[in-house]
């Protein structure tokens, strides 16, 4: 279940043969930090043909703090009592390291079994990674979350009940996905009456049955779906262009972290700042995240999207 939770946490440079290039760098440092060898900014800089100030960089920014090592007369080297032993490499034990801890954000059963999955192929006293995800508890609906992923994967309606505000209703849906969009748990599925695309609060649903009834989905709904930015997104609305203007430094994290799978840089300027284009089916899939990077974005098309935006922040100045 788990697996189907995508996390991604990239350390990016500005190609990809320097990304590559850095990681290769890294990896081999701590393998030899790992087979206890000490050693210095100088040799390492001649060793893999960098910077000193490279070598500095990398041990200041990217292992200080992840590893237990430290400098002793100017050598940098790895704790006595750490040893990477149980995993296949050291690339695997720094991936293993991040999911464990991205993994109690997702409940106390989930992050208690997740654990002692991982400590059967990892160091088990020693975690140097934080990472904090504010993710919806869902422990209690562990049952109902293994059922609906069995339901999604065989393609099958189902019937249950849903608790609205205000009142509980009988639904039968044809469920395509579970997701998570802004730390809370939804499924997304057909209305079987209708076909209509809907949301549904996942810990909402209840009384979950298998039909026996099968159905299928068109290609360009999955596509929809893959682009959705949040979950204000509509597949009865035509998908549309979005260009935005991000300064120095919302390009830099949002180059990390894109806003959707269909975000791409359209120019790049001597400041640092860019163009992106996405492609969006709602106003409301972008209109928070635009006024959240406020001043550090601009909308430079559709003109519809710039008017809500400067509605909203005017509604805003006027009740404050």
């Amino acid at each position: 279940m788990i697996s189907r939770v995508v996390i991604s946490i990239i350390m990016q440079d500005k190609a990809k043969e320097n990304r590559d290039r850095t990681l290769t760098r890294l990896i081999n440092i701590i393998k030899k930090l790992n087979d206890g060898e000490a050693l210095s900014v100088k040799d390492l800089a001649e060793e893999f043909n960098v910077s000193t100030r490279t070598i500095q960089r990398d041990f200041n920014e990217k292992l200080v703090g992840v590893f237990p090592i430290y400098q002793d007369k100017r050598k940098w080297k790895m704790q006595d009592d750490y040893k990477i032993e149980k995993a296949k490499s050291v690339e695997d034990t720094i991936i293993l390291d991040i999911l464990e801890k991205l993994t109690e954000g997702l409940g106390s059963i989930y992050s208690s079994k997740a654990k002692k999955l991982l400590s059967n192929i990892k160091n088990e006293n020693y975690n140097p990674i934080y990472a904090r995800l504010n993710i919806e508890d869902i422990s209690s609906n562990i049952g109902d979350f293994a059922l609906l992923e069995k339901i999604i994967e065989d393609k099958v309606e189902t019937i249950c009940n849903y608790a609205f505000t205000d009142y509980t209703r009988k639904l039968t849906l044809k469920p395509l996905k579970i997701v998570n969009f802004e730390g809370i748990w939804y499924i997304v599925a057909l209305d079987a009456r209708n076909d209509k695309l809907k949301k549904y609060h996942l810990k909402s649903l209840s009384d979950i049955q298998v039909e026996s009834k099968i159905f299928s989905t068109s290609k360009e709904l999955e596509k929809n779906l893959d682009n959705s930015v949040n979950i204000w997104f509509d597949d009865t609305k035509e998908p549309f262009e979005v260009m935005l203007w991000l300064d120095k430094e919302a390009t830099k994290t949002l180059k990390r972290v894109p806003i959707s799978k269909s975000q791409r840089v359209i120019s790049e300027y001597k400041d640092g700042s860019c163009d992106i284009s996405l492609i969006i089916t709602d106003a409301r899939e972008i209109t928070s995240i635009i006024k959240y990077w406020i001043p550090r974005i601009k909308v430079v098309s559709p003109e519809s999207i710039k008017k809500k935006v400067m509605n909203d922040i005017q509604k805003y100045i006027d009740t404050n």
